[in-house]
């Protein structure tokens, strides 16, 4: 927690938000348009929706059962709950008990869990290549646009190579190495992610304009993506917690001002976190009330 906090007044104080710039924020910005703020909030909860049915996607494709849409979203966003707790296993480790029950192996409940985050950062990644046009000189966002893009399509199209980083990273987080199950399964699995982080980006950027319509679409949608990722590599913050904030309000700021950078980063936390904390509790608590019924009825 320490460290959170510390690295995320770091991030802060370089782009200069105080209290001084939280004042002079104009009072208007602090109410939404309630249909448009609702409607990035359903769009959110898809994009939860679309993460879980592939990760029950990749779970087929590893040779586990074909579980059933609704099936998989409940499991998957009861896991997310351990999302909250510093460290980065307990969301994998509560999918992987959950997924037992419905006849899933161990290794290839983590081995998908595994692999779909590490592709999900990957394609949040390359969204994010937006912001390179912001923070980096003029002429070097089309090189490193072209030499990132490359890299991707490079490792998840040729078998070898997307084979060997998937065991990479199964090894860096602590898996069992699993075979691929086809030479097209990488890329299927990079567009699959790559359209649910595309869902992602569009309710934030809806989520932004419900506060402030005059806003640009790909430097604001680019900026949820690119905040995610970094926040994720902050394993000692649960969720990103504080980071995330952090990295939103250097990254939206050219283009919203500090204040309202500060007001949104703040917001998207919120918004973040009742989209998903509010049915995954309702799933937890029918998943409980289901088991003890069950129970009962073996007595």
């Amino acid at each position: 927690m320490v460290i959170t906090v510390l690295v995320t007044w770091f991030i802060i104080s370089r782009v200069g938000l105080d209290t001084a710039a939280l004042r002079e924020l104009n009072t208007d910005l602090l109410t939404p348009n309630f249909p448009l703020f609702v409607a990035s909030s359903l769009l959110l909860m898809i994009g939860y929706a679309i993460s879980a049915t592939n990760w029950a996607y990749i779970v087929n494709d590893l040779g586990g059962p074909q579980i059933p849409k609704a099936d998989a979203i409940r499991l998957f966003m009861i896991a997310n709950l351990g999302r909250y707790i510093p460290g980065k296993i307990w969301q994998i480790a509560g999918l992987t008990a959950l997924a037992k029950d419905r006849g899933v192996p161990p290794g290839t409940a983590v081995g998908a869990a595994v692999l779909g985050q590490g592709i999900a950062l990957v394609a949040a990644a390359g969204l994010g290549i937006g912001l390179y046009d912001v923070i980096l000189p003029p002429g070097y966002f089309g090189l490193i646009s072209i030499v990132l893009i490359g890299s991707v399509v490079v490792l998840a199209t040729i078998p070898v190579s997307f084979k060997a980083g998937a065991k990479l990273w199964l090894r860096f987080m602590g898996s069992q190495t699993i075979e691929t199950p086809s030479p097209t399964s990488g890329l299927r699995w990079l567009l699959l992610y790559f359209v649910n982080w595309i869902v992602y980006a569009l309710a934030f950027w809806m989520m932004v304009a419900s506060f402030d319509s005059d806003i640009s679409l790909i430097p604001v949608a680019a900026a949820f993506p690119a905040a995610y990722v970094l926040g994720y590599l902050m394993i000692f913050a649960p969720a990103g917690l504080g980071v995330r904030e952090g990295f939103l309000i250097v990254f939206l700021s050219p283009h919203l001002g500090l204040g309202p950078s500060g007001v949104i980063a703040v917001v998207a936390r919120l918004w973040t976190t009742l989209t998903e904390v509010v049915p995954a509790s309702v799933f937890w608590f029918q998943h409980i009330t289901s088991k003890r019924a069950g129970e009962e009825l073996v007595q």
